[in-house]
């Protein structure tokens, strides 16, 4: 029996070495890039353990992130995504109290995020991050080594690795010891890295840091 599309995607098949708050910040840096992510629960007990589920503000969102990332090898595991049962009872399940606190903290959202709205949804099949309007972020002469920077403390290779593996040509993420919010980002050719600058300029890895990417100085 087919599972209707809806709003929440369960996603099995997770590597469950991998610590919970890890795993969840991970999740939303590879999925918010298919939507605004309203929550994720993933929890660490014997009957939940490689299991998460992550709920879109946005159906398009569930449907482009069931598609794109079907089979990632996340933390080398291939996911396994389909749709939730349904929206809010397999939640309820999970956490007791979803119905209200939810409604409550998206209603806040919504006062929260009125430009949300204007932001264009991912055509069917696209992985087009949804990110702030293109800053005019000075740059340099192309390069085929990225920087990055404003990045959230949290930030860790797996997750960098992750958004920019979907482009062709992507080679290392390189993290500088002991500066958490700067990053290196190597490709094979500098036409490639300009594909990735553009799509993932202004990306948010977290919901107040939005990374800013040039070329690397030569």
């Amino acid at each position: 029996m087919d599972i209707r599309p809806n709003h929440t995607i369960y996603i099995n098949n997770i590597n469950d070495k991998v610590k919970k708050e890890e795993m969840k910040r991970s999740l939303y840096a590879l999925f918010s890039q298919f939507g605004q992510i309203i929550d994720i629960v993933a929890m660490k007990t014997m009957k939940m353990r490689g299991q998460a589920f992550v709920v879109f503000k946005e159906l398009a969102g569930a449907t482009n992130a069931l598609r794109q990332l079907q089979g990632f090898p996340f933390y080398n595991k291939p996911m396994r995504i389909q749709y939730a049962k349904t929206d809010s009872e397999v939640i309820a399940k999970v956490k007791g109290t979803y119905g209200d606190k939810e409604k409550k903290k998206e209603k806040k959202k919504k006062a929260q995020e009125p430009a949300t709205s204007l932001i264009k949804k991912p055509a069917a099949g696209s992985a087009a991050p949804v990110h702030s309007p293109t800053a005019q972020v000075p740059d340099n002469p192309p390069n085929y080594i990225l920087f990055l920077n404003n990045l959230p403390e949290e930030t860790n290779e797996m997750m960098l690795s992750m958004l920019f593996n979907q482009f062709p040509g992507f080679k290392e993420v390189r993290l500088v010891p002991g500066k958490h919010d700067i990053a290196f980002v190597e490709f094979e050719s500098d036409t490639q890295a300009g594909v990735a600058k553009d799509a993932l300029q202004g990306f948010r890895i977290t919901a107040t840091c939005a990374m800013k990417v040039t070329y690397a100085k030569k």
